[in-house]
């Protein structure tokens, strides 16, 4: 989806060209003005308690909210298309919007609306798919990611920032990994300069926004970020200076100040990465192995989904990412495998999720707090989550770790101070409502509230007063919203009503009037409203003011609360998964005992455990055996196990010993790109180049019926090909699946290259499939039996059999059959060509110049 400026109708840019003419209304003329400011964006026009949109914007925001669209009256002879949405229920409409990719500028009545003119109206903030804040807008689950990149001479600097928790990272890296650091990453929105190859960035799901090219330009964005930052330069961060993604940065960083109107207090730091903290996942092995979404694209079941069982969406979102980002460092992996292990042994991550349940998301709640968008419940959750903090240390287990954490788990206690007297218990949703702050913060306040709160006993008393003086025994003193504070006397008394008395309100039995007493009173009740309320908006906003000073302690408190609930969730899940701490060596070696599929086995009861043995002497194993046996499963199985142990969970084997890995491959299952042209086997093909140009002997590669998308010959050729290469050149631990036995022969030639096999019984017409790993080939595949068990009719599935027969009958008879691959000898060497040998024979340092110019004439007669 590549976004750029949107092109306005001829209509619209009709009426912007006379926007200064009085054609206009002085309103239209306002609206045209803002427009043409943000012509790429939807306009919420605020007017009253509705926010309009009006022209082009009206007729897209009709369609894609399914919103009334209408025409009121014309401006400079043209109609206007308007449509509306209340103010109160803006933020569910902007959810829709933004999911559609688009971006609104949220524009706000902020004059006196008895002004003389038109309101006077600003743009307070854009909501981006990038730059969400708002709860409303948000997955709590998912991180929200703005990215920038741009691209020099094979290489791509990115940055990446996440509004709601003020995570900022930058990197570079090899541009064609564009589709894998996207899927690893997952952006809302994407930023790239308007003249970069725009061809990589189509067909994108997420919007793409061109920027100008100079608004990338390093030496500007070093200069920006300096000043953000409040440094002399970007060393501390660990930035150098030759860093292309220092660009992005900047042109990030700008971006997000422009849509939020201001400063970013949020944004305290930058951290660079690189690719050797990780071990290395490509786009296709993320999606085959559904660590966060299935390969339909749902968001259950995979091992995220499984796993996660955290108490709060801080806690879910670092999930996400430990799972998207594997660590490599033995020593950090037995940090938190540690912290796990203390949590089981103690009964610990019990108490931890009992107190977290009680905190809530305190990471994006600071978030609003620094861009000054908080709510009054953001305060209360605050609070009340500070309040649990302390508990949430006593009930840490023991240790150096623990201890780290626990620091980070204590801010200044002035916070939660603050918040406790300035914030009543339960709040209003809204801070124009009132009953925000609590009684006793400000005496003022205390003050103003006492008038309002004594009006009623005020209304009772001077009714008493009155009806004592009229001898009116039915007259009553009350208020409304319209008609402000009166006395009503019905008809039949007014002959009795006093001189004081003004009429204020003719009803149809009865008067309603006012006195110079009551008069005072309501002056004085309604400006104490008003005052009261004015009085609360300025408190609440000093109070958001003083919370920026502790951002920095909140935020790591934040984000020490999301490490606990991870590894509390994780600690659980060994419990209740009855997984297993794996053991780590610096040998080259994979060696997992009864492992399991993690996921799998939560939706089937009886899951039967295979193990694998992958070391220097046995580095490729080819898994042969019927469809539906459980290859893909068996094979997956180890990458997550492999994935989980790197993550530093425990992870659901008997025992797992795992070497040194740097990168985890899939070629798997079968698809097509049809939006990039490519075909299922081009896919197939790509997947397997990529693989077989990076592996290496600490790669963990995974290959699933490699060859299958073509001809039999050309499908077996290429297999026995791309497993030689993996054998001899890669050398990385592979798990080899295919249907093509003749592969099997590969083990007699390589003593690195060991046969396994699912085995499956037939009896009967009918398959039981044993899903258990066993030593040696397969006998045989189960194709006609495994159509019958999917329902094929059985005319096809008899007329099978039959052709089967006869077709192995026919093999057998072919000579030859020993050795498939004698078809396949080396190709000789050639002999070199004359020009060839002649130009080894030269050393060019010692030519003369005419020797020179006469060996090419030699050449050129040896060519002939």
């Amino acid at each position: 989806m590549l976004n750029s400026a949107v092109s306005r109708s001829k209509q619209e840019q009709t009426m912007a060209s006379k926007d200064s003419t009085p054609q206009h209304t002085p309103m239209m003329q306002q609206y045209l003005r803002i427009k043409a400011d943000h012509p790429d964006k939807l306009v919420f026009y605020r007017m009253g308690d509705f926010y309009e949109l009006f022209h082009d914007d009206a007729v897209r925001a009709a369609k894609l909210l399914d919103i009334t669209l209408t025409t009121r009256g014309q401006s400079a002879g043209i109609p206007i298309r308007m449509a509306g949405i209340p103010y109160h229920a803006a933020e569910q409409y902007l959810a829709r919007l933004v999911k559609f990719g688009e971006s609104v500028a949220i524009c706000e009545q902020v004059g006196e609306v008895n002004a003389k003119g038109p309101v006077e109206r600003k743009v307070m903030r854009v909501v981006t798919p990038g730059t969400l804040t708002d709860a409303a807008l948000l997955d709590d689950k998912r991180e929200n990611r703005l990215l920038a990149l741009t691209f020099h001479k094979g290489k791509m600097g990115m940055a990446w920032l996440s509004l709601a928790s003020g995570d900022f990272a930058l990197m570079d890296t090899d541009a064609e990994k564009l589709a894998s650091e996207l899927e690893r990453l997952r952006p809302a929105e994407i930023l790239a300069p308007d003249d970069a190859d725009l061809a990589l960035l189509d067909n994108l799901p997420m919007p793409v926004r061109k920027l100008s090219g100079w608004q990338f330009d390093p030496a500007a964005a070093g200069r920006n970020l300096t000043r953000h930052f409040g440094v002399h330069d970007l060393a501390g961060f660990g930035v150098e200076a030759d860093l292309l993604a220092v660009g992005p940065a900047g042109a990030l960083l700008e971006y997000v100040r422009s849509t939020q109107g201001g400063a970013l207090p949020q944004l305290l730091g930058l951290r660079v990465e690189h690719h050797t903290q990780y071990i290395e996942l490509d786009a296709a092995t993320r999606r085959n192995l559904e660590i966060t979404e299935t390969i339909r694209g749902e968001a259950a079941p995979t091992l995220f989904s499984l796993l996660d069982h955290c108490s709060t969406g801080m806690g879910s979102r670092l999930l996400a990412h430990w799972l998207h980002h594997p660590l490599r460092s033995h020593a950090r992996i037995l940090e938190r495998q540690s912290a796990i292990g203390a949590l089981l042994e103690t009964g610990a991550y019990q108490d931890v999720a009992r107190v977290l349940d009680a905190v809530a998301d305190i990471e994006r709640i600071c978030a609003r707090v620094a861009l000054k968008s908080a709510r009054p419940r953001d305060l209360s959750s605050l609070r009340d989550s500070l309040a649990q903090l302390p508990e949430l240390v006593r009930v840490l287990p023991e240790g150096e770790f623990f201890k780290q954490l626990a620091r980070a788990l204590q801010p200044d206690a002035s916070i939660h101070a603050l918040l406790a007297a300035a914030i009543l218990p339960e709040p209003s949703v809204v801070l124009r409502e009132g009953g925000v702050i609590a009684d006793g913060y400000s005496a003022e306040l205390d003050e103003l509230r006492g008038i309002q709160h004594n009006c009623g006993q005020y209304l009772i008393e001077m009714e008493a007063r009155e009806r004592e003086r009229t001898g009116i025994a039915t007259l009553r003193v009350e208020y409304n919203r319209v008609a402000g504070f009166f006395i009503e006397i019905t008809n039949s008394y007014l002959d009795q009503v006093p001189d004081d008395y003004r009429r204020r309100q003719t009803m149809k039995n009865a008067e309603r009037f006012i006195t110079p007493e009551l008069k005072e009173f309501e002056d004085k009740a309604l400006s104490a409203q008003e005052r009261s309320l004015a009085l609360e908006k300025a408190l609440f906003e000093a109070i958001l003011d003083q919370l920026q000073t502790w951002l920095a302690d909140l935020r790591l408190a934040a984000q020490a609360v999301a490490t606990v609930d991870v590894l509390a969730c994780l600690a659980e899940r060994a419990a209740l998964g009855n997984y297993t701490a794996p053991e780590f060596s610096d040998e080259t070696l994979i060696r997992i005992e009864a492992g399991r599929h993690p996921v799998v086995e939560a939706q089937i009861d009886d899951f039967i455990p295979n193990g694998v043995d992958l070391q220097l002497a046995r580095k490729l194993l080819l898994i042969t055996g019927p469809n539906m046996g459980g290859k893909s499963t068996y094979m997956r199985q180890v990458a997550l196990i492999v994935l989980l142990a790197h993550v530093g969970s425990f992870v659901p084997a008997t025992s797992a010993v795992i070497g040194t890995v740097d990168r985890i491959f899939t070629r798997i299952g079968a698809s097509d790109d049809l939006a990039g042209g490519r075909s299922t086997f081009m896919v197939e093909m790509t997947e397997t180049a990529n693989i077989l140009n990076n592996a290496s002997e600490h790669s963990l590669v995974l290959m699933d019926e490699v060859g299958r998308g073509t001809s039999t010959f050309d499908g077996l050729a290429l297999a026995w090909a791309i497993a030689r290469q993996l054998i001899e050149k890669n050398r990385a631990y592979t798990l080899f699946a295919t249907h093509y036995f003749e592969l099997t022969r590969l083990a007699q030639d390589y003593p690195t290259v060991a046969n396994v096999h699912l085995d499956a019984v037939e009896h009967k017409d009918k398959i039981v499939f044993l899903h258990a790993v066993q030593e040696g080939p397969a006998s045989q595949s189960y194709g006609v039996a495994v159509a019958q068990l999917a329902g094929v009719p059985r005319d096809v599935v008899r007329l099978a059999k039959r052709k089967l027969v006869e077709l192995e009958q026919s093999s057998v008879r072919v000579e030859g059959q020993g050795d498939l691959f004698a078809v396949l000898p080396q190709p000789e060497e050639p002999e070199p060509h004359a020009v060839i040998q002649e130009l080894q024979d030269i050393d060019p340092d010692e030519l003369t110049p005419r020797e020179a110019h006469e060996l090419i004439y030699k050449l050129r007669g040896l060519l002939t």
